[in-house]
């Protein structure tokens, strides 16, 4: 077969739907209908869901493929055994069962490499919440892989989509749709259902993250009174041309499938990767991290992390601007706000956030051994306080403020959600990565600045170390917010 571009660019507005098509051969795409008596050049017709028949046309994805064999042509499902070098390393807790669910601030130092283990086994379940049964919720993975995926395998989720992260490596990614090269500071999303192989590039092991959604797919988000462009554009988003292979007499394949959080495998005599055209709304693609268009605050204040939002994946139940996930970034950016403290300020969300380190230094964590590094991870859960460090915050308070930009050769992100996220054994023990004293290195040394003034109403300091009030004290003070 003559080589293929690696991607094609999308192009016309996101949702992330826009139509594409793409012919390895010419002619392989029917004209006008979707199901002709007979499709052209001896193909089978087959069509992938992704949404409900019915969902409404801007949220509805839907692929037409024209494939040598249709996908069901395979032997039957078994379980995958614990032995097997290809089964998954922790499987996805049942509904509210295994997550420990807990308040504290957690953070991991870089997850190892696995030199032996190709990528299904890499796959590490950190934290989540919800159940992929029941179309709830959201895993959140780390892979690290020193091995290409065995010749003749495919995988596949049916649980979710999965967005994936690369923190060290590049992953060379053959899909049912066309090949992706995904490097650090790139992103790729595979749709649940979607079956791919995933390569070493030059033997070089790999390692990042993965966030995998149950509910829903991920879109751009709208952006309000920023107008037409900015943040994440749509036209800098790319995915595969088609890209087959012939292999269908005297051979074998395996195809392993991810289904309800646990992993099953079948034998099938052809290859999966034989998908000659298709054309849809439902596909895989990826973007590079680098062309993001960050705004921010021109004079004063820190505005919302919100502003970093790569993808969306809202949460309608929850209410409006509510998300079961946002992919938001911290790429290098100018900072020019006046008399402002510039980090992020102390803060507790009703959203969980997950942060990784792809490269270099976040700006508003210590580096270095015991701090915030590349290939590390931290948990903010649902209203647990967080924020800058005792000596990000001694420095950001008293440093000069001329424009400074800030995450040069740095690039931080954050898997955050409306849910509270659990952490499963392997995240809390297993790994034995968790840093037992990140709250005494980052918050616990805080100092007290507070100089009360002398003419303030207040207790003495005798009633406060006596924590004496009455309600004569107490009526005082609404009295204060009253006037």
């Amino acid at each position: 077969m003559p080589a293929l571009p690696e991607v094609a660019r999308i192009l016309g507005t996101l949702g992330l739907t826009p139509s594409r098509r793409s012919e390895a051969v010419e002619g392989a795409l029917p004209l006008a209908a979707n199901s002709p008596q007979k499709c052209p050049l001896g193909l089978y017709n087959e069509k992938l869901s992704g949404t409900a028949f019915t969902a409404p046309r801007d949220d509805n994805l839907q692929t037409w493929l024209y494939r040598i064999l249709p996908s069901a042509s395979h032997q039957n499902f078994q379980p995958v055994p614990e032995s097997s070098p290809n089964s998954l390393t922790s499987t996805t807790p049942s509904f509210g069962k295994h997550f420990n669910a807990i308040p504290n601030q957690l953070r991991w130092d870089p997850f190892d490499f696995d030199k032996e283990a190709s990528w299904i086994h890499s796959l590490h379940l950190v934290a989540g919440a919800g159940d992929p049964t029941m179309k709830q919720g959201l895993g959140i993975y780390i892979y690290a892989a020193g091995s290409t995926m065995p010749d003749k395998t495919a995988f596949y989720s049916a649980d979710g989509d999965f967005l994936i992260v690369p923190q060290h490596g590049v992953l060379d990614i053959r899909t049912e749709m066309g090949k992706m090269l995904v490097r650090p500071n790139e992103i790729c999303v595979i749709p649940r259902g979607i079956r791919y192989h995933v390569a070493l590039h030059g033997n070089e092991p790999v390692r990042g993250y993965i966030l995998e959604l149950y509910q829903g797919h991920f879109k751009l988000p709208e952006l309000g009174p920023i107008g037409s462009n900015g943040l994440a554009n749509a036209r800098d988003f790319q995915t595969p041309v088609a890209d087959f292979i012939e292999d269908y007499e005297n051979t074998e394949w395996t195809l392993y499938g991810k289904f309800g959080g646990n992993l099953f495998a079948a034998k099938q005599s052809h290859t999966p990767f034989d998908i000659v055209g298709w054309h849809g709304t439902y596909y895989p693609y990826k973007y590079d991290l680098g062309r993001f268009n960050p705004v921010g605050s021109i004079s004063y204040d820190h505005p919302d992390p919100s502003i970093f939002t790569v993808l969306t994946a809202p949460s309608i139940p929850h209410g409006a601007g509510t998300a079961v996930a946002d992919f938001v970034i911290f790429p290098p950016r100018w900072l020019v706000a006046e008399k402002t403290f510039r980090p992020p300020w102390y803060h507790r969300n009703t959203m969980s956030e997950f942060m990784g380190l792809i490269m270099g230094n976040y700006d508003a964590k210590g580096a270095g051994k015991g701090g915030f590094q590349p290939a590390g991870a931290s948990l903010h859960n649902t209203m647990s306080g967080h924020g800058p460090d005792m000596q990000t915050f001694e420095k950001a308070s008293t440093m000069d403020l001329p424009p400074t930009k800030v995450g040069e050769g740095s690039m931080a992100f954050m898997f955050e959600s409306c849910l509270m996220v659990g952490v499963t054994e392997w995240g809390l023990k297993t790994c034995q990565k968790v840093q037992e004293t990140y709250n005494a290195h980052s918050w616990e040394p805080l100092k007290v600045h507070f100089k009360r003034p002398e003419s303030s109403r207040g207790l003495s300091d005798g009633e406060k170390k006596n924590g004496v009030g009455d309600a004569k004290d107490l009526s005082s003070v609404h009295d204060i917010r009253g006037k």
